[in-house]
């Protein structure tokens, strides 16, 4: 009879240790999608990485937990009016644009 329970308690002990293997691989990249984090995935790869290496896990734990600036103020990146140096590049590149049409519109001279 005391080795059924001793078999009980050896399965149970490796299976809480793998039950606490999965739940600290899983965590950063659970908490990276809850806080709305731009890359949850990276986030989870390097927990699962870290944890079988002993050398990112904590490193994705933080990351799960940095803020951004444009996701703290509400910002999105399909704002409808750029600001900035993105509206700049936005009016060069039309200038450019109407440039190239222009070039494109004149004949041909020939050099010869």
């Amino acid at each position: 009879m005391l080795e059924y329970v001793a078999l009980f308690v050896i399965v149970f002990l490796i299976t809480a240790v793998a039950a606490v293997i999965v739940f600290l691989g899983s965590l950063p990249g659970k908490i990276a999608r809850r806080r709305g984090h731009p890359y949850p995935d990276a986030v989870n790869a390097a927990s699962w990485i870290g944890l079988a290496t002993g050398i990112f896990w904590p490193v994705a734990f933080i990351w799960a937990f940095l803020p951004y600036p444009a996701l703290a103020t509400g910002a999105t990146s399909d704002s409808a009016e750029p600001t900035g140096d993105l509206a700049k590049l936005q009016e060069r590149l039309a200038a450019l644009e109407s440039e190239l049409k222009e070039l494109k519109a004149r004949p041909v001279e020939d050099a010869s």
